[in-house]
């Protein structure tokens, strides 16, 4: 069974989503940032202090190849790992799913976490938001099966309408999976 993998801006809704996801359709569910976090113990503000964006990207991607092998689960990945080619070839043997969300909303949703280091530290944080969405919104569409509005949607209705539209698209998609 194939994996869904969700992409998008941080503050998308992807770990959340994610994981009502993967609990309506029983899947296993992986959060590629807290798997990095729970696999070295530390926090990844702190791997980006210590060894800068790069070395954080290249445990992204050796993070996202670990949890390719899984079969059937829902994934949920950072910001950032479009960004990367190698990423991207990643990808094209998933069902991948954008949640597209507007950069006000973004804003809104982070300008209070001093955990997302790209954006932390940044003079004007919405300007960043900006330059980041502008790089990134053309790769997510390169990568994307599917593409999902995710601006003010309550966790429930959002994870409804991505079951929703998996429905249409990829209905095998989203069966709950088989207990056993």
């Amino acid at each position: 069974m194939q994996n869904i993998v969700l992409v998008g801006p941080m503050g998308a809704g992807k770990s959340t989503i994610g994981r009502g996801l993967a609990g309506l359709l029983r899947r296993p569910f992986f959060d590629t940032d807290q798997e990095i976090q729970r696999r070295t113990g530390v926090d990844i503000p702190t791997i980006f202090e210590f060894e800068g964006e790069g070395g954080f990207r290249k445990r992204e991607t050796a993070m996202l190849e670990s949890l390719l092998e899984q079969e059937g689960a829902v994934i949920a990945t950072g910001g950032g790992i479009v960004e990367r080619p190698e990423n991207r070839e990643l990808l094209r043997n998933q069902f991948v799913i954008y949640l597209r969300v507007p950069v006000e909303e973004q804003f809104r949703r982070t300008r209070r976490n001093r955990k997302r280091p790209l954006i932390a530290e940044a003079a004007d944080p919405k300007a960043r938001l900006q330059e980041l969405f502008a790089v990134r919104d053309p790769l997510y569409q390169e990568v994307a099966d599917l593409t999902l509005e995710g601006k003010g949607r309550r966790v429930r209705d959002a994870v409804k309408g991505v079951c929703a539209a998996l429905q249409v698209q990829r209905p095998d998609l989203c069966q709950p999976r088989s207990e056993g």
